[in-house]
């Protein structure tokens, strides 16, 4: 099973997934992409909307609104500092050693 890398065509999420599921959450939407979020938000636009939109047009409002809300100066800032901390996360584990390495000195005092 071939694990790749998926990119929300909504909010530019990235997963890794298997080849098959991309494939069923593709053809679930008109051929695109999205993350389990914005999977949710479409759905839920579907179901509730008094004059039912289709898939289609569900997944092209949810990407409007995406693009507005990644325009928003406040998004942008809040994107930055979360890809800091990833990869402060990223090198902080990297750099710390594994628990079957790590040295126990016991000094009695």
């Amino acid at each position: 099973m071939e694990i790749e890398v998926a990119k929300c065509e909504c909010c530019d999420f990235k997963e890794d997934c298997t080849q098959d599921y991309i494939r069923e959450v593709k053809d679930k939407f008109d051929g695109k992409w999205l993350c389990g979020l914005c999977s949710e938000a479409v759905m839920d636009e579907v179901m509730k909307s008094k004059n039912p939109f289709s898939i289609e047009e569900a997944v092209k409002a949810h990407m409007s609104f995406c693009v507005k809300i990644k325009s928003n100066p406040a998004f942008c800032v809040a994107d930055g500092m979360r890809q800091m901390l990833r990869k402060r996360s990223t090198e902080l584990s990297s750099s710390q050693p594994s628990p079957n390495k790590v040295n126990h000195h016991f000094s009695s005092g």
